[in-house]
């Protein structure tokens, strides 16, 4: 499977895997399709499949960075940067519909996958909902799921924008690498907004797939 090879190994051909693994061509054409589709492999015509050295993430579904992560193989991680009660920015306030008065549960970190950078990640919950985040562990979902906050819609927008020299000193990025810039702020089912997340993904590992229909 794709997931246990690292990323640009070659898969052997066609001929080799139906030898290997005694199964039809048709059967492991079909297999190699479905991989190139969920974004594990990468061909072009007349060149060798490889196993993809870029990240995709479905814009269909609203998964966590861990759901993602897993469902490619990889070991999901992070670095923490800072947990915080702090006051509210500007555009929190506006994405969470809070008053500046009110205080915020601040989360900041660095996204892995396999132990390399692809994400800086600043959550921002009002304190009802995340009244100590010093506690939150390794996953911030498991920490809301806990306290009956879990999210179940999402709204969210994307833009791209220069990388700093900082955040390409946290993500051990090259200099020129551009960030794609996710804002989310999702919502409990009686419609409450519990978070708003800014995401800044890695432009040279990580692309966005939307699939679309007529």
């Amino acid at each position: 499977h794709s997931s246990r090879l690292k990323r640009g190994a070659v898969i052997p051909s066609e001929r080799t895997l139906c030898a290997a693994l005694s199964m039809s061509r048709v059967t492991i054409r079909r297999a190699i399709e479905d991989l190139e589709r969920e974004g594990l492999l990468h061909r072009r015509h007349g060149a060798k499949t490889v196993v993809s050295s870029r990240l995709e993430k479905s814009l269909s579904t609203m998964t966590s960075f861990s759901e993602d992560m897993r469902s490619r193989g990889l070991e999901p991680g992070c670095i923490w940067i800072s947990k915080e009660t702090a006051r509210p920015s500007p555009a929190e306030m506006m994405a969470l519909g809070i008053s500046g008065g009110d205080q915020i549960a601040r989360l900041k970190r660095i996204r892995t996958a396999d132990d390399m950078p692809i994400a800086i990640e600043t959550a921002a919950l009002p304190v009802r909902f995340l009244p100590k985040p010093t506690a939150v562990g390794a996953s911030l979902y498991q920490a809301l799921e806990a306290r009956g906050a879990m999210p179940v819609r999402a709204v969210q927008r994307m833009q791209s924008t220069p990388i700093t020299p900082e955040e390409a000193r946290l993500l051990e990025a090259p200099p020129h690498t551009s960030l794609l810039v996710v804002e989310r702020r999702c919502f409990l089912e009686d419609g409450q907004i519990v978070e708003f997340t800014q995401t800044k993904y890695r432009g040279d590992v990580y692309d966005f797939v939307i699939e679309l229909h007529r």
